[in-house]
């Protein structure tokens, strides 16, 4: 499919529309409209005779052939963007014909709708945003009601940062193998051992330089996040040491959420939960993607469902009292109804939160490359999944309170954190609202320096691979000194905003 575009420059957000029908297909954008080849896309800004704009889309197979066009209105807050949104529109409308389907998050492409929704309800209220998402971005109902509510419980966090405030992050870039659905930079432990612990010696030295930078700017930290990878495959004895420069580098008294991702129920016993929960962490994650071993064993996963369970029971019995459980919707030989039998066992479990992902397939991805991408005809499985989730999940008091999109989402859906009262995830809030500095450790972690109350975001990247980590350590030590610098210049400013 080549999308021609003409007087404007929506070409990406046009791309990414076509690419929500056309998920398989390769797309190409040209300005150059001499010569249109089928299938195409013809999307212009136009003059009429009255020196009216207007926006003029056709779409063009073999087996279709249709145009339309709509007047752009001058009163609008921002111009450009009613443009493009009109734009968007005329163009979903004629996909919509031409393949017979209705997205659920309708022309939003973004991976932030919460937060879109949230700039709504601030400066107009909660129900102008709700009709200004299902008449303007033609977002279903359903997804709209769900914006709603997620964003209340999210304006509950937000609430509680301040402008020195910030949170840790640290990459543990290992894993015992690699999922045929990932698209991290992680090392499998069979091909990496070596380097773990030379690794994990830099990266304490990395965080004892930042929590040295974080106390010169004054920063507060408001949660810490202990990802990758999967941190589990380092030893009890490793994870001791980690966590215990952590906690005797920052200060960790103001910190209301302390995380570390036990991802891989096959890398847990009982010596490495109780070095986690003897090291000040409140929060454990433990995923088991799907409990139907048969789909455990096509996605590359080496533990069995009976593993995971061992492991969230292990992890009660050391004395973990808030345990997230990770599942995805739509991965490969899953049918609707294995889906609903694992999430009915894992609210027999009980833990406090549950993560519902929708699979995305990634370009690198083992998946994508074998070819395993499967495009949506009429409703995908994972929406029935997904909204058997959203039912179940309520029913059991769990409410959502942080979600996020990807692109190459199985049917242009969404990721929802479902938490009981009182146990919502609130660095996953933060991380997606990018509501406060966040600080990097590790490989592949980067910085993201905040200007408080605005959107102005800085980013610091540490090197991604770990053989890249460890040889150009030194450097990327320097590159974060940027941060002293960054909040030097914002002094006066932040002195402003705290009166």
């Amino acid at each position: 499919m080549t999308i021609y575009i003409k007087n404007h420059h929506f070409n990406y957000e046009m791309e990414k529309l076509v690419r929500l029908f056309f998920p398989n297909d390769k797309i190409t954008v040209t300005e150059d409209s001499t010569n249109l080849s089928e299938p195409y896309i013809f999307a212009a800004l136009q003059e009429d005779s009255d020196g009216k704009q207007k926006v003029a889309v056709t779409v063009k197979t073999e087996e279709f052939c249709e145009s339309s066009e709509a007047e752009v209105k001058e009163n609008s807050d921002d111009p450009e963007k009613n443009t493009e949104r009109l734009m968007a529109t005329e163009l979903y409308g004629l996909l919509v014909k031409l393949t017979g389907m209705k997205q659920p998050w309708g022309i939003l492409t973004g991976v932030r709708p919460i937060k879109l929704f949230r700039r709504f309800a601030e400066k107009y209220g909660v129900q102008y945003a709700q009709e200004y998402f299902q008449n303007q971005f033609l977002v279903s109902p359903e997804k709209t009601n769900l914006s709603a509510i997620t964003e209340q419980y999210e304006k509950k966090i937000l609430s509680l940062s301040t402008p020195r405030s910030f949170s840790l992050y640290i990459s543990i870039p290992f894993c015992p193998t690699r999922c045929s659905y990932c698209s991290f930079v992680s090392q499998s432990i069979e091909r990496a051992q070596k380097l773990i612990q030379p690794y994990l010696e830099l990266l304490c030295r990395e965080i004892v330089f930042t929590a040295e930078i974080a106390r010169k700017c004054h920063l507060k930290l408001e949660s810490v996040y202990v990802g990758g990878g999967t941190p589990t495959t380092l030893t009890a004895s490793q994870m001791t040491t980690l966590l215990n420069t952590i906690g005797s580098s920052f200060d960790i008294s103001t910190c209301r959420e302390f995380t570390v991702e036990a991802g891989r129920p096959d890398t847990i016993d009982s010596d490495k939960l109780t070095a986690i929960l003897t090291g000040g962490v409140d929060r454990i994650s433990i995923n088991p993607q799907t409990l139907n071993d048969s789909v455990l064993e096509v996605i590359g996963r080496k533990h069995t469902a009976a593993q995971t369970i061992e492991a969230f029971e292990l992890a009660r019995t050391v004395g973990f009292r808030h345990i997230n459980m990770d599942l995805i919707a739509g991965l490969p030989t899953e049918t609707v109804e294995s889906f609903t039998a694992t999430l009915d066992r894992i609210c027999e479990l009980s833990p406090e939160s549950v993560t519902v992902h929708t699979l995305a397939m990634k370009r690198s991805s083992h998946l994508t490359k074998q070819g395993k991408m499967v495009g949506a005809n009429g409703e995908v499985p994972a929406a029935r999944m997904l909204r058997y989730c959203e039912q179940k999940l309520t029913d059991e008091q769990y409410h959502p309170y942080y979600l996020y999109r990807q692109t190459r989402m199985e049917g242009n859906l969404e990721n929802v954190g479902w938490s009981k009262e009182g146990f919502d995830g609130i660095y996953n809030v933060y991380v997606m609202d990018e509501t406060h500095t966040i600080l990097g450790c590790g490989a592949g972690a980067v910085t993201k320096l905040k200007k408080p109350l605005t959107e102005e975001l800085t980013r610091i990247f540490n090197y991604k691979y770990p053989y890249e980590y460890m040889n150009g350590f030194d450097e990327m030590l320097n590159r974060k000194k940027q941060v002293i610098d960054f909040y030097d210049e914002l002094s006066e400013y932040l002195s402003q905003i705290c009166l």
